[in-house]
C-alpha cells in the first residue's frame, strides 16, 4: 500500500487512496499495528480516499484503535491537501462523502484548508447522549468531581469542558473516564477549553478512541459553538491547540455552518505491506 503520512497540527495521519473500499475489512485488523508508533508507522489514524457517487470523493476514517470515526477536522484538511497534490482532481474545490454528511472543502494556500463543517447537532438523542434536550452546563458527576458539560455533535459526539488551568490531571486522569461514561451510548470526545479572551481558547482534547493528541479539527468547532451558546465569547474565534491554531467561526443560529481553517503539511511518503 502506498501512502503518505500527513499532520494537520500534530494530528496525523496515514493518507491513502491505494486501497478500493471493499478491501478496507479485509486489513482492518492491521490498523492498530500500522498506527503503533513503535511497531508500526506511527499515526493517530488512518484515512482512505475513495470513489463517491454522492460527490467528488468519499473518506472512511479508522482511529488508532481499529474504530471507525464518522468525521475528523484535521484528517479532512489533510484529504484535502493530498488529492491537491497528487492532481486526483483539478479542483482546488472538494465535495466529501463522509459518515457526517456532506462536508465541502478548498485548498486556500500555503497549505490551508478552509472547510464547511455543516451545522451543529445539539439535540441529545442526535449526538448522542443518554438524555433529552439540549445539553448545556449540565452537572456531570465523576469519581466525586462534578464537570459542567455542554454537549455537540459535528458529526461525531463531543463534551466540552471549562477549566481555569487545562493540566495533566483533569485531561489524562478524567478525559478516558468521561469518554467511556454511560451517559455517552457511542462514548465522546471530551474537550477541556480555558477561554482566553472574546476571540481566544485554549484547548486540550481526550479523543475517542485515540487518547489525547495534539488537535482535533470537529472539538475545536464544537468547543466554539459552546461558547458561542454559552455567550463566553464571539462568532469568529482563534481556538490554540497543543499543535497549533485553528481558526473557527459560527453564525450562532442551528441552520449556520460551522467554518474551520488550519493548515495540513506532508511529514513523508512510504509503501507498507498489507495483507
Amino acid at each position: 500500500m502506498n501512502f503518505i503520512k500527513m499532520q494537520g497540527l500534530g494530528n496525523d495521519f496515514i493518507v491513502t487512496h491505494d486501497v478500493k473500499e471493499k478491501d478496507i475489512s479485509r486489513i482492518q485488523n492491521q490498523f492498530v499495528t500500522l498506527c503503533d508508533r513503535r511497531k508500526g508507522i506511527g499515526a493517530d489514524g488512518i484515512v482512505f480516499v475513495l470513489e463517491s457517487s454522492l460527490c467528488d470523493f468519499k473518506m472512511k476514517i479508522f482511529n488508532s484503535d481499529g474504530s471507525e470515526a464518522e468525521m475528523c477536522g484535521n484528517g479532512i484538511r489533510c484529504f484535502a491537501i493530498y488529492v491537491n497534490l497528487l492532481d486526483l482532481n483539478s479542483s482546488p474545490k472538494l465535495t466529501i462523502e463522509t459518515l457526517a454528511g456532506k462536508i465541502t472543502t478548498e485548498v486556500v494556500g500555503n497549505n490551508r484548508v478552509t472547510v464547511n463543517m455543516g451545522v451543529p447537532v445539539l439535540d441529545a438523542d442526535k449526538i448522542p447522549v443518554a438524555d433529552t434536550g439540549h445539553i448545556t452546563m449540565k452537572p456531570l458527576v465523576i469519581d466525586n468531581k462534578e464537570f459542567a458539560i455542554t454537549c455537540v455533535s459535528m458529526g461525531n459526539p463531543h463534551a466540552v469542558i471549562y477549566a481555569d488551568d487545562l493540566t495533566d490531571e483533569l485531561v489524562l486522569g478524567y478525559g478516558p473516564k468521561i469518554e467511556k461514561n454511560s451517559y455517552f451510548p457511542k462514548k465522546t470526545n471530551v474537550e477541556f477549553i480555558k477561554v482566553l479572551s472574546n476571540k481566544e481558547l485554549q484547548m486540550r482534547v481526550w479523543e475517542r478512541g485515540c487518547g489525547e493528541t495534539q488537535a482535533c479539527g470537529t472539538g475545536a468547532c464544537a468547543s466554539v459553538v459552546s461558547g458561542i451558546i454559552n455567550t463566553l465569547h464571539e462568532k469568529s474565534v482563534t481556538v490554540h491547540l497543543p499543535g497549533g491554531n485553528l481558526a473557527i467561526s459560527w453564525g450562532g443560529e442551528v441552520t449556520d455552518p460551522v467554518m474551520m481553517t488550519g493548515p495540513a503539511e506532508v511529514v513523508f511518503e512510504g509503501r507498507v505491506r498489507v495483507d
